[in-house]
């Protein structure tokens, strides 16, 4: 009897260490949300809906027109069912990259628009989603923020395989939109550009640079974004001001140059934290200004 408790005993030990490995119960998502968040727990994956999801007015966004409008005409086709491109954006830091991508959802969500956002270690999982997601009414974007890769990554095969569909036919309710600062998504070294330079017994080096290449040829549109001159950056300045409430004077355009040059740069990004900085002291100021003028 006291060895059977005993194996009892030792019985629950390890169930209670793996319990937190395994996935939580398999439950249907629930399509009534407009945003998702892909989950992974053990083998398992599963979809989170986000009810609350983080949006930005895509008419906020400064200095993007172009890219804006290019990325608006193709989300457009594919919420009406027509033809549209997996979409690649890249460029310099806190242009609005992201900010872009997540300003659909306001624009789309009543036309059936989805986003999805996937961190790059769980891409692997792609064929799970795209079961999943397969013959749903609603149209899917799979959101990859960030997105890079280190070789031998096991996300980079199945993304390629999500872009053209390997040899199962491409899900027709699912597009990627991928943010990067890297064109090529994966590190690239001086070395490859001599193609007849022989590098860890490689043989045909100008080979494995289009392997490199691939991927991003993947995605039919190409969106670049650029750094922002003093102009673009105090017009940002100047909408994320009005966005709070204050007018943008001399005053606050010498402090907003002051705060790029602390940052060691510009961009939306840059100006929007000036923005939250600039409303945030002067509405103290100002708090603080009537208090003394009540007393």
């Amino acid at each position: 009897m006291d060895a059977f408790q005993d194996f009892l005993s030792r019985a629950e030990a390890v169930l209670a260490r793996l319990e937190p490995m395994l996935p939580p119960p398999r439950r249907e998502p629930d399509w009534s949300a407009w945003a998702f968040r892909w989950h992974r727990q053990g083998l398992a994956g599963w979809l989170e809906a986000v009810h609350e999801p983080h949006t930005v007015a895509a008419d906020k966004l400064a200095n993007v027109d172009a890219q804006r409008e290019q990325l608006l005409a193709n989300t457009r086709q594919f919420v009406a069912g027509l033809p549209a491109n997996n979409a690649l954006l890249t460029g310099a830091r806190g242009t609005g990259k992201s900010s872009l991508v997540k300003s659909l959802l306001p624009l789309f969500g009543k036309q059936g628009l989805r986003l999805i956002e996937i961190d790059r270690e769980y891409l692997a999982d792609l064929p799970q989603l795209v079961e999943l997601l397969a013959g749903r009414p609603e149209r899917f974007i799979l959101y990859c923020d960030d997105l890079s890769f280190e070789q031998g990554d096991a996300g980079y095969k199945a993304l390629k395989s999500a872009l053209d569909g390997g040899l199962a036919r491409r899900c027709d309710n699912l597009l990627v939109y991928a943010t990067s600062n890297r064109r090529h998504l994966l590190p690239e070294a001086m070395s490859e550009n001599r193609e007849g330079w022989l590098k860890d017994g490689e043989i045909h080096p100008g080979e494995a640079i289009e392997e490199k290449v691939s991927l991003s040829d993947r995605f039919g549109l190409w969106l670049s974004f650029y750094p922002f001159d003093q102009e673009a950056y105090l017009a940002a300045v100047k909408s994320w001001l009005a966005h709070f409430g204050f007018k943008y004077g001399a005053k606050a355009e010498r402090a907003a140059l002051q705060w790029s040059l602390t940052r060691g740069s510009r961009s939306g990004r840059v100006a929007w934290q000036f923005a939250c900085h600039w409303a945030g002291s002067e509405g103290l100021a100002k708090g603080a200004a009537k208090g003394k003028s009540k007393n």
